[in-house]
């Protein structure tokens, strides 16, 4: 659909042609910046508090987005927002002459960019500006943004969104970063929880890798994927829904400590902890196992809340969480015990399995296998009450193909999960290295699955030629990055935490 102008769009076109009519041109080829906002403002209170005169006299050439504006006649207020904060213009007629000072009057507004250059100085309410000597035009705004209200409330300054449709914030992600500051510190928090994560993994000793996105086998996970065709080569490709499988490969070539921060895609349903694109951490260690792992794991997200909040702590949706060491590790069995008063041993097959769930009110899904209605139990009654960091460990073996078995246990493999606010936050495993083994698991859940499309993964060969070769012990884990930041940004929607969130088509209708 094309684009229809509103009559104040139209007010705006207008004024792109009256600036170019008077030799300005709206969007120049270049910019001159000598400080941020926060640098003059910083500047100008170091020469303050250096110098006896109260006007140190420095001068700066700022830019940025014009955010507010009083017209006072001959002085005009305006104040201009750049990435790292704001600061007010002090724009005189008599400083910038008659011309200039009517054409910042009449054919600027709010939305646009400016430059702007002059001598900072503290106004007689105390607020540092900029008294402008000449401006320059940098980016005309056509449409004006979304407006964000401001209402005092016992005394306090409440802001009222701009948007009144919660999910136009998303379609509209930069309107909404412009008008919005806190949702840019939110994005903030992202890069400094990813930061966080390199550095903790390159103070251990690991080697960050990148792996195909793009494979012509899936697997790693039990997950629908997306499917594309390359023409050249003729075949059908899949967007990755893990990097596992690439990433162990690489502990048979020798690399003993392997990571990788990446994308993966799963053809899945969308909910507040759910996105078909999302960010995922994996890594892999030699010789270690999932107790090693458990251990590494508590650290992991105990450095990225220190370097991030600057304490061992966080305040998620109302509650305080601890993210200290020691964090408790309970059997599934006997979470879903304590929970759920149901002990699923005494249920040793599907069926008698899925009658005693629905005694207790719970939900089983007809013709799902023993680990699936146990991992449905455990989703019902258990998860959602895991508020405090809670490693989870023993997991069914037939919803764990790449995990070792539990000697004398043929039901369970050495796996853990781990749950923060109710939401399980990573996966882990003492990692299958025995090819035999990993060979039959997978052709056993061939059978198993084999009405099962979101659950039946291709048997993947090359994997398994690659582990003939011979890996090593190792244990590894994956991590929901998109979750994490949801936790340090106190987010209740992974929506909220992702720059572009995978939204249903609009009814233009």
């Amino acid at each position: 659909m094309s684009w229809e102008p509103t009559p104040l769009e139209e007010k705006r076109l207008a004024k792109i042609d009256q600036l170019r009519e008077a030799g300005i041109e709206p969007y120049p080829l270049r910019v001159d910046r000598t400080h941020t906002s926060a640098e003059a403002i910083a500047a100008f209170e170091t020469a303050e508090s250096t110098e006896a005169d109260d006007a140190p006299g420095i001068e700066a050439t700022l830019c940025g987005r014009i955010v507010s504006s009083r017209d006072m006649g001959k002085t005009v207020f305006a104040h201009i927002e750049d990435g790292y904060g704001r600061i007010q213009l002090f724009v005189r007629r008599q400083a910038i002459g008659e011309e200039s000072h009517q054409i910042f009057r009449k054919l600027l507004d709010l939305g646009d960019f400016v430059q702007a250059t002059g001598t900072l100085f503290r106004t007689r309410t105390g607020e540092v500006s900029l008294r402008v000597s000449e401006w320059k035009m940098l980016a005309k705004a056509v449409s004006p943004l979304p407006v964000v209200k401001e209402q005092e409330v016992d005394g306090e300054i409440v802001r009222h969104n701009a948007f009144s449709d919660v999910e136009e914030r998303y379609r509209q992600r930069y309107a909404d970063l412009a008008v919005n500051p806190e949702v840019r510190e939110i994005f903030k928090t992202r890069a400094k929880v990813i930061s966080a994560l390199r550095r903790y993994f390159e103070e251990h000793d690991f080697l960050e890798v990148e792996t195909p996105v793009l494979q012509p086998l899936y697997g790693g996970a039990a997950a629908r994927p997306f499917t594309t065709h390359h023409n050249q080569l003729k075949q059908e490709l899949y967007l990755r829904i893990s990097f596992e499988l690439y990433l162990k490969r690489l502990l048979v070539g020798g690399i003993e400590r392997v990571y990788e921060i990446g994308r993966d895609f799963r053809n899945e349903g969308v909910s507040f902890k759910h996105n078909p694109e999302f960010t995922m951490l994996e890594f892999y260690a030699a010789y270690w196992d999932y107790h090693n792992v458990m251990d590494f794991t508590e650290g992991m997200v105990k450095y990225v809340a220190e370097h991030v909040l600057g304490k061992p702590e966080i305040t998620y949706q109302g509650q305080t969480i601890s993210l200290g060491e020691n964090w408790p590790r309970i059997t599934m069995r006997d979470a879903i015990k304590r929970f759920a008063e149901i002990d699923y041993m005494e249920h040793p097959d599907a069926p008698g399995l899925a009658n005693a769930i629905r005694e207790a009110g719970g939900h089983a899904p007809i013709g799902a296998s023993w680990g699936k209605l146990i991992d449905g139990l455990f989703g019902d009654f258990v998860e959602p009450k895991l508020i405090q960091p809670t490693i989870i460990t023993t997991y069914p073996r037939d919803i764990s193909p790449l995990a070792k078995a539990i000697p004398g246990d043929p039901r369970h493999v050495e796996r853990f999960e781990f749950f923060i606010a109710g939401m399980e936050m990573g996966n882990a495993f003492t990692e299958l290295n025995d090819p035999l083994d990993q060979q039959k698991r997978f052709e056993d859940l061939q059978k198993m699955y084999a009405q099962d499309e979101d659950e039946l993964n291709p048997i993947d060969e090359d994997y398994l030629r690659a582990m003939r070769y011979g890996m090593p012990p190792n244990g590894g884990f994956g991590v929901g990055v998109d979750r994490l930041v949801m936790l340090m940004a106190d987010k209740a929607t992974i929506r909220e935490v992702l720059l572009f969130p995978h939204l249903r088509e609009r009814d233009e209708g």
